[in-house]
């Protein structure tokens, strides 16, 4: 019986429905390069592979890129770009400045992927799975990433200095800084489970370990021969003291015993809201893999230029 075309405007309309209903609007979809760029996946997952063996600290240094790249304006790779004479770029920006770093290894990993597939892959995509095979690399979870995410052809120097939360963040405000980007309390304390690896240089912590209580006194006494209390601003020293190059959930319980490095790292553990949390991840490092994995696919679908929007840029560090 021939369809009326009553029926098929109802069919459409339900099919629209769907669409707009679907993660990401549907824009961004796990089978992304299948076709387009079938050798993409396991070109990235070589590189990274190769990058983390030269320096197990990349593994750290690649996550932290996607997380501070989609804080600003969302996952767009803006974070790469460097200053032109039309805008001024994140990398100066003061959660960023000598200190967020892997931009040589994302360059190789890029051309690395234009020589499987030219001006297919964006750089926003290679930094949201280049961050999921850097925490495989280090023994940890792995996710299905969600792909189709093109890249800015702007920065933002003001924007990353107002959305990514300091090391001096309270509680109150990481939840606030996070809930800005719809990511939930508990997304944020499983995120900040990051800091099970990679390093962070002493300005950033020196006030914890030099004016605060709420850490370990022989824990304090022991960073301070690398961070003297003038001086040394960029020394560095694991942000989890016990497994700095391992992805495990070492990072909760170095928490309960007061030896957060950061500010805003024992925050999650000082007597508010998150105490419960932590230590739910502290004793059950499944549980903290799977909201880690399930925030890191949230957080990569922060505002993504799909379609038209934006474009796929050829050297992540300039529009084309």
């Amino acid at each position: 019986m021939a369809m009326s075309s009553c029926s098929k405007l109802l069919i459409t309309c339900i099919a629209l429905v769907i669409l707009c209903l679907s993660p990401a609007n549907g824009q961004l979809s796990s089978t992304f390069y299948d076709k387009t760029c079938p050798k993409a996946m396991s070109t990235i997952k070589a590189a990274v592979k190769q990058a983390v063996a030269m320096e197990k600290r990349m593994g750290a240094s690649l996550l932290r890129l996607h997380f501070h790249d989609c804080f600003v304006n969302g996952c767009d790779g803006s974070i790469l770009l460097d200053d032109t004479p039309n805008f001024t770029g994140e990398k100066t920006a003061v959660p960023n400045n000598n200190s967020v770093r892997g931009f040589d290894a994302v360059d190789t990993i890029k051309s690395q992927v234009e020589a499987a597939c030219t001006g297919i892959v964006s750089c926003a995509d290679i930094l949201a799975i280049a961050a999921r095979d850097s925490v495989v690399e280090l023994g940890g979870p792995t996710w299905t990433v969600q792909l189709g995410r093109r890249d800015s052809r702007t920065a933002s120097r003001s924007a990353a200095n107002r959305n990514i939360p300091p090391p001096t963040s309270s509680l109150a405000a990481l939840i606030s800084s996070y809930g800005n980007q719809g990511l939930s309390t508990k997304d944020m304390i499983a995120l900040s489970g990051a800091h099970t690896i990679g390093q962070a240089r002493c300005t950033n912590f020196r006030a914890h370990i030099y004016n605060e209580t709420n850490i370990n006194s022989a824990f304090a006494t022991s960073l301070k021969a690398n961070c003297p209390s003038t001086g040394g601003d960029n020394n560095l020293s694991p942000l989890d003291v016990q497994s700095a190059t391992v992805f495990d959930n070492q990072y909760y319980i170095n928490l309960k015993s007061q030896k957060g490095l950061l500010h805003s790292d024992q925050q999650l553990f000082n007597g508010g809201s998150a105490d419960s949390q932590v230590t739910t991840f502290s004793t059950n490092q499944n549980a903290f893999f799977g909201d880690f994995t399930a925030a890191m696919v949230k957080m990569g679908s922060i505002k993504p230029l799909t379609g038209s929007k934006g474009e796929v840029r050829k050297n992540c560090r300039k529009p084309n």
